[in-house]
């Protein structure tokens, strides 16, 4: 790919590390112009510092302000939005609902969707009149969570299947003005991905597992352990004119975890 997004302005919630980061470069690498909006102040940090030029807001995602701030931001430096990708995500490590205690369970289903689904909400909300003025685009991170069970506990696939949701929803409401589509990853090498604060988890990143490269290849048809990278390239091309009769639709960059039979 080569070009495929000149000149385009975006901006990517969650842009810091893992599958962020990587789209982030993805849509340089192709043209664009981009923005980020992120939670730590030292991936914040590690962003201006390698991409000087580039206007970084350090923010909640799930948070109304912090949304609005970036979307100012990336309006002030490009003049406009013409895409939204959200890549923020807190996980839950397989904890079933037999395994949640009870006195857990409002604190972390709170966090879950407020960190999964609401950040969503509050993104495509503050960049609305842009992208519209723009007829841009949204793209969403799903899961493969979304479509089978068994990738995430009760919580995390739960949310994941909200967000499938308002890929839909979105999508129906905005057209014609603005395309929403959403891309499933399959697990994913060299996240940042992590755990849910109310359940003790804040520490602990999914990728930290052992044999985690071979784990991931074993459970995919194709037996690969993908990274960041290799998902990027289906945000660019839903991002570009070569997608621009697709709306409501997933791209799956999981393997053919879909196919598997046993």
């Amino acid at each position: 790919m080569t070009g495929w997004l000149e000149g385009r302005r975006a901006l990517v919630v969650g842009a810091g590390s893992g599958i962020g980061r990587a789209v982030l470069d993805a849509f340089r690498a192709e043209g664009a112009r981009v923005a980020a909006l992120e939670l730590d102040p030292a991936k914040s940090a590690r962003l201006a510092e390698e991409l000087p030029g580039v206007p970084v807001v350090t923010g909640d995602a799930s948070t109304r302000a912090a949304n609005e701030e970036a979307v100012e931001a990336a309006l002030g430096a490009y003049g406009g939005l013409d895409v939204l990708v959200c890549c923020v995500g807190v996980f839950d490590f397989y904890r079933g609902l037999g395994e949640l205690a009870a006195g857990d369970l409002d604190a972390a289903f709170d966090e879950m969707f407020r960190v999964n689904v609401r950040s969503h909400l509050h993104g495509v909300k503050a960049a609305l009149p842009a992208l519209r003025e723009a007829r841009g685009c949204v793209i969403l991170t799903e899961s493969t969570s979304a479509y089978r069970p068994g990738r995430g506990g009760v919580l995390y696939v739960a949310s994941k299947h909200a967000v499938r949701g308002l890929v839909a929803a979105l999508a129906h409401e905005l057209a014609p003005e603005i395309r929403v589509n959403g891309v499933a990853p399959g697990g994913t090498l060299g996240t940042d991905l992590r755990g849910l604060g109310a359940l003790g988890q804040r520490g602990r990143r999914l990728d930290d597992g052992p044999d985690r490269a071979a784990g991931l290849a074993d459970r995919t048809p194709l037996r690969v352990a993908l990274s960041g990278a290799d998902h990027a390239g289906s945000y660019v091309f839903l991002a570009s004119d070569r997608a621009r009769g697709i709306t409501g639709d997933v791209v799956h960059t999981d393997g053919g975890t879909g196919v598997r039979t046993g």
